[in-house]
């Protein structure tokens, strides 16, 4: 079938909240051959990505988005559970903290991106939304991660986001430490992320992975290269 199609059946059962019909879809997909990791990125993240942008637009209503997004966080959790969750994989030895801003809706978009990540063997900490940055500092010393992942999909959680990729620049307690963000913010804003101080930034939680995985092996490869050198590290600037 379509997947046009697909997705638009897939976005009217959600936005009118019925589970047989979403499920229905889910299943249709899955026995025409689309594994746990494409259904996430082929039928999920792109529905998701029309909800949050219609619900913007004021073309839906907050009844209907919120009828939405919980039935699409059931079936991300259903779907997610049959990711090879083994620890092992490209991101293996790498741990991620991951946020969000203030807003909840921020979390259902970092939820896949994270569950791709564990999959493809980082180790992952995902906090959701609503920690005051204070309490994020303290975690990201604490637990000296090799990536900070931030979300943003709402433009007034914009400045939460900010602020502390700020701090971190300025305090530079942790200067090897890769700074990505992703979310619908930064798909419609070019040059938003770079201009925040990001490293690493991607407009669906495939091409998140895809980037970390990458950016990993190249740092690897750089420190294989500099041994017995002094390595160079980004500056705080």
């Amino acid at each position: 079938m379509n997947q046009e199609v697909v997705l638009e059946r897939f976005f009217r059962a959600l936005i009118a909240g019925d589970r047989p019909i979403a499920r229905g879809i889910v299943h249709e997909q899955a026995g025409e051959g689309l594994d746990a990791q494409t259904l996430i990125t082929d039928l999920f993240w792109p529905t998701f990505e029309m909800i949050e942008r219609l619900y913007r637009a004021d073309q839906i209503s907050r009844l209907s988005y919120q009828l939405a997004t919980r039935l699409l966080r059931v079936l991300v959790d259903q779907v997610a559970a049959a990711l090879p969750m083994t620890g092992h994989g490209p991101g293996s030895g790498k741990k991620v903290l991951a946020v969000c801003g203030l807003e909840e809706d921020n979390e259902l978009g970092a939820q896949m991106a994270v569950d791709l990540l564990e999959a493809s063997g980082f180790e992952v900490q995902f906090t959701g939304g609503g920690i005051a940055n204070d309490e994020i500092l303290g975690q990201i010393h604490e637990e000296r991660p090799t990536t900070f992942l931030a979300f943003c999909s709402s433009p007034t959680d914009l400045p939460h986001i900010r602020a502390l990729i700020d701090h971190l620049h300025e305090i530079n307690a942790c200067p090897n430490l890769q700074i990505a963000v992703g979310g619908g913010v930064f798909n419609r804003a070019d040059g938003l992320a770079e201009e925040i101080g990001a490293d690493i930034w991607a407009e669906d939680p495939l091409e998140m992975v895809h980037a970390l995985i990458f950016d990993a092996d190249r740092r690897a490869d750089v420190e294989q290269r500099t041994v017995g050198r002094k390595r160079r590290v980004r500056s705080a600037a």
